[in-house]
């Protein structure tokens, strides 16, 4: 399948080809109506409810608009509206027309998709009900396993499976197999019985199994739906009466040189393979108080910045494979982000700003789990203050420049209260406390510094950076560890830095993403699923996969 053209990850529900959003007072329903002519690449039909990588952008985006837009909602079904068929995954032939690479990009896409929804429940009181009223089926499950409440028809045909290990020689690729033991707590026996057969299960022994939470007969079935919604509704605390917050689209300019935004530049490099992101800071008076910060909408510094880096990120991810090294920089006054970051504090708790948090942990996040060499630069004119240190403590290396000559000219990195917990990585750790492994001494010593400026040299001594080089030897340091990154194995470099992010606390978030993942994506390149008798390959064909029998 070709790679081109560009990926685009903005849409709006006007564009809509796959999903349908309605309101009703606390609860929104999001029908999943799949348009099988409507794939993001030629050559595969989207049929029984089946996605791709298109559908998963106007869910990412549908769910955006429910957060900002509709603060009344508190509770989302996701149903279906095509009849005794919710969901059968990911569509195969799209799988088996697919890049490596494509299909693991699409695969971290969904899987992030789907944590979103479990980081609303968690932090924004949004709370979510499948409402499965036909056969669901892999990925199609795998959504259902993000919600809070799984409601299945009991109409003796409808069921839910995980039928990737039997059917297409591959696994679950969206966190299936971790959700079901992590989450809904089915016991292993059970679930190695699940994840091994292709019929799935049904009724009430899907219940008993743990893998719904109620069933219920056709004729009951949106009765038990509304009241699963509306009690998971009632323990909601979004505003009932707030105005939404229109989510306007991203003024962006995309050409040979980068990706280029009000507040995030992305300026490429082909001959080094690296991509430099510039973030900039506030410009201009930042509203302090909650009339004047809903005033500015989308338009205020923290959300624009945060959907723009988003934005920048996943097209990076998905469209520039081979710029392997990306160089994180900041511009701006360090005050000017320190003051907002205040103001974030301040309000966290009013649904607006609380929003803007959650899309800044979630943006920030999916640094984290980029397959990507990162390495932050702190020169003169940095503003790696809060809410943008997180940055420099997403990379995997910090280089801060010291002007011994010239001190005042020297950059400064400042530490502010949303550097101790705001903003999670996805195993539940902030980053200073990855990166001080929750020792108590060098987090306390970081705490006393909250709010002041910090040189290259007091920096270092804390931990915060990676090394503090001195102009003379800054650029030549600089451009050898470039160098050498840039020369190293991507394979090898990708398993590295997974490993070292993620080191220490494991979680459901952090199983999928490093140790599942890793297991998919080596399933992915191997014949027993990909080759020409693979079972990804043959899937449809009346063929029977021919399978290389050892075990390794």
């Amino acid at each position: 399948m070709s790679e081109s053209p560009r990926v685009d990850y903005q849409t709006d529900p006007s564009k809509y080809r796959h999903l349908k959003l309605a309101f009703d007072g606390p609860v929104a329903t999001l029908s999943i109506d799949i348009d099988e002519d409507a794939g993001i690449r030629p050559g595969y039909k989207l049929k029984l409810n089946s996605y791709d990588l298109g559908v998963d952008i106007e869910l990412h985006d549908a769910l955006q608009r429910i957060r900002f837009e509709h603060p009344e909602v508190r509770s989302v079904v996701v149903t279906s509206a095509k009849d005794r068929i919710f969901c059968s995954g990911a569509n195969i032939f799209m799988l088996g027309l697919s890049s490596h690479a494509w299909k693991v990009n699409f695969c971290k896409f969904t899987n992030e998709t789907r944590n979103g929804i479990e980081d609303s429940s968690r932090h924004s009181g949004l709370k979510f009900v499948a409402a499965l009223n036909g056969a669901c089926a892999g990925g199609g499950y795998e959504l259902a396993l993000a919600c809070d409440d799984i409601v299945l028809v009991d109409d003796r045909s409808s069921s839910v499976s995980l039928p990737e290990v039997p059917l297409l020689g591959v696994l679950p690729g969206t966190g299936g197999l971790t959700r079901v033991t992590d989450k809904r707590k089915v016991r292993h026996d059970r679930a190695d019985i699940f994840c091994t057969t292709t019929e799935g299960v049904r009724g009430q022994r899907a219940k008993e199994w743990r893998l719904v939470d109620e069933v219920a007969k056709p004729q009951d079935f949106a009765r038990v739906v509304k009241e699963h919604a509306l009690a998971l509704a009632a323990k909601s605390d979004r505003p009932a009466d707030a105005k939404g917050v229109a989510l306007v689209p991203l003024e962006r300019t995309i050409d040979a040189d980068g990706h280029h935004y009000r507040y995030v530049d992305v300026k490429v490099d082909r001959a080094r393979r690296t991509a430099t992101f510039v973030v900039k800071g506030p410009s201009g008076a930042q509203p302090t108080g909650i009339d004047g910060i809903v005033a500015a909408g989308a338009g205020w510094w923290p959300l624009q910045m945060a959907r723009e880096l988003d934005d920048a990120i996943l097209s990076m991810r998905t469209n520039e494979l081979d710029l392997g090294v990306w160089l994180m920089k900041t511009e701006g006054d360090l005050a000017a982000v320190q003051a907002v970051d205040a103001t974030l504090l301040e309000h966290r708790k009013h649904w607006f700003v609380r929003e803007v948090i959650g899309m800044l942990r979630r943006t920030l996040a999916r640094l984290d789990v980029s397959a990507r060499t990162m390495f932050a630069l702190i020169e003169p004119g940095s503003c790696f203050a809060g809410t943008l240190a997180e940055i420099a403590f997403a990379a995997d290396r910090s280089y801060m420049l010291v002007l011994p000559d010239e001190p005042a000219k020297a950059p400064r990195i400042a530490l502010t209260g949303m550097n101790f917990g705001t903003y999670p990585m996805v195993n539940g750790q902030s980053r200073l406390a990855r990166r001080f492994y929750e020792e108590e001494a060098p987090l306390a010593a970081a705490r006393e510094q909250v709010g002041k400026p910090l040189g290259g040299e007091e920096a270092e001594r804390l931990g915060l950076v990676t090394a503090a080089p001195d102009d003379i030897d800054w650029a030549d340091e600089i451009r050898i560890a470039i160098e050498e990154r840039s020369a190293m194995s991507p394979d090898a470099l990708t398993g590295l830095e997974a490993n070292l992010r993620f080191a220490g606390k494991e979680t459901m978030e952090t199983r999928i993403f490093g140790r599942l993942t890793a297991w998919q994506n080596w399933i992915f390149i191997r014949p027993n699923a990909v080759g020409d008798k693979g079972a990804l390959k043959v899937y449809g064909k009346g063929e029977k996969a021919a399978f290389d029998w050892n075990r390794v």
